[in-house]
């Protein structure tokens, strides 16, 4: 109901805005310069843009109406009189109303198809995402299955090291399909309609103590590099949800960066923003995927990095979801020294984003 109001009032004050306008420039023409043929043109020009700007037939019907009904009061002899009796009054009423239902039904025509044609790439993105998790859950099932049937056999013996490599691998892909659970939970929950991302001021180094914690328990052997400014920075977030992020981003650069003996996280405030960077001395990103791989252009599957590691590329599709949703942005560059950099900014103001 309130969507519905608000999108009647935008279409009312856009309708009377354009038509005001167009009272006033015929006023000053018919005064300034005596002037009057180019009158009808302008309210036709008025009738045009409604129906185009404005949603459905009715205001751009109400438009012609008006502006018909202006011309022949204000501008039509006699003056200040309505006087449907004349041809070309009535002649100039037709062609109005005419253009109004024209235009209104090819513009409804272009926002339907535009319509359709967002929602085929929503269900192209969708169809991409299920085959995609679908192959990237069926290698640690197996595994998990494998190793778990493997054990409960009796007539197999095991060593200890072997039992404790078999648990380390289930551990290893238990971990992984919880990741890829939380993540496609929070594409489903924030590529929702009307989505409200409630933001509580966190303390930057509370957040991060969090990050680290979960880190170092599944990369134990893997050392961040921690770049904060002294003073105490409170940005208002989600903090599960940049959590999220921010484990994601160094989780991607730990199963990607081939070679990387260096990682980095580096926070800094611009204006009334807070900027991470992730940074690493690996591979880098491929050049032809750096400018794409957070612009929404990459499909599920096929984020150009390593094929050979698990990741269907929902961790950066949810990288990409968690910034926007939070007002900020996020991007990627290669290092001319090696290694690449992912930067994401967070709004330090207390705003609520739908």
């Amino acid at each position: 109901m309130m969507n519905r109001f608000l999108n009647f009032t935008k279409n009312f004050l856009i309708t009377a805005a354009i038509l005001v306008c167009g009272f006033l420039l015929s006023l000053f023409m018919q005064k300034e310069w005596g002037n009057q043929t180019l009158i009808p043109s302008i309210f036709l020009l008025d009738v045009f843009l409604v129906s185009v700007i404005t949603d459905g037939f009715l205001y751009g019907a109400v438009a012609s109406v008006i502006s018909i009904l202006a011309v022949n009061y204000a501008f039509t002899f006699p003056y200040f009189k309505i006087n449907f009796t004349i041809p070309e009054n009535m002649i100039s009423a037709v062609i109005m109303i005419a253009i109004a239902v024209i235009t209104c039904g090819f513009t409804n025509k272009l926002k339907s198809q535009e319509q359709l044609k967002a929602e085929s790439e929503q269900e192209k993105m969708r169809a991409n995402l299920l085959r995609s998790v679908s192959h990237d859950f069926r290698t640690p099932l197996t595994t998990i299955y494998g190793a778990s049937s493997a054990m409960l056999d009796d007539k197999n013996e095991f060593t200890e090291e072997q039992k404790k490599s078999m648990l380390r691998g289930i551990k290893q892909d238990a971990q992984w399909l919880s990741r890829m659970v939380e993540n496609m939970l929070s594409i489903t929950r924030l590529d929702g309609k009307n989505v409200k991302i409630i933001k509580i001021p966190i303390a930057l180094d509370e957040l991060l103590d969090s990050v680290l914690v979960k880190f170092n328990k599944r990369y134990e052997g893997q050392n961040v590099e921690i770049d904060i400014p002294d003073e105490l920075i409170m940005i208002p977030m989600d903090a599960i949800l940049v959590e999220q992020l921010i484990l994601n981003l160094l989780e991607n650069a730990v199963q990607h960066a081939e070679g990387m003996n260096k990682l980095g996280l580096r926070v800094y405030t611009s204006g009334h923003f807070a900027v991470f960077e992730i940074r690493d001395n690996g591979c880098g990103i491929p050049v032809d995927k750096v400018k794409d791989i957070f612009a929404g252009k990459l499909v599920y599957g096929e984020s150009g990095l390593d094929s050979s590691k698990k990741n269907a590329g929902i961790g950066l599709a949810v990288c990409t979801t968690i910034v926007k949703a939070h007002g900020g942005e996020i991007s990627a560059e290669n290092l001319q020294d090696g290694g690449a950099v992912v930067r994401f900014t967070l709004d330090m103001e207390e705003t609520e984003n739908d």
